[in-house]
């Protein structure tokens, strides 16, 4: 029997669960998430944006991996989902970035896509 594959609304790696716990102990606060959002700009059209919050809107959806907590607004969560959040630590600098295969189209920097 072959499994069909279904997709996770958010594949969390190891290293953005690290990064996400740091953050939160950093900031002394066990209900600190971190909020992915998609906002029109970029050169491709749209971006990527992440920001520490502690409050929770109820139409939100909410990911838990070990420690890690990560919100999702439904606008944002309909361009992200099926995507794989990662933290990167390299020459452009440390960064949570986003593979997301419903782009079509992403810039050099990865911070923006189009869909």
């Amino acid at each position: 029997m072959i499994d069909k594959y279904v997709p996770q609304e958010l594949n969390i790696s190891e290293a953005a669960v690290s990064r996400i716990d740091k953050l939160v102990t950093e900031e002394a606060g066990n209900a600190i998430s971190l909020r992915i959002f998609v906002t029109g700009g970029g050169c491709s059209g749209f971006q990527y944006g992440f920001r520490l919050e502690d409050e929770l809107d109820e139409e939100d959806t909410v990911l838990k991996k070990d420690k890690a907590s990560i919100v999702i607004d439904p606008l944002s969560m309909q361009y992200i989902y099926g995507s794989t959040l990662d933290y990167k630590e390299d020459l452009e600098g440390s960064r949570f970035v986003i593979d997301n295969p419903n782009a079509v189209t992403t810039c050099g920097c990865g911070s923006s896509f189009s869909i």
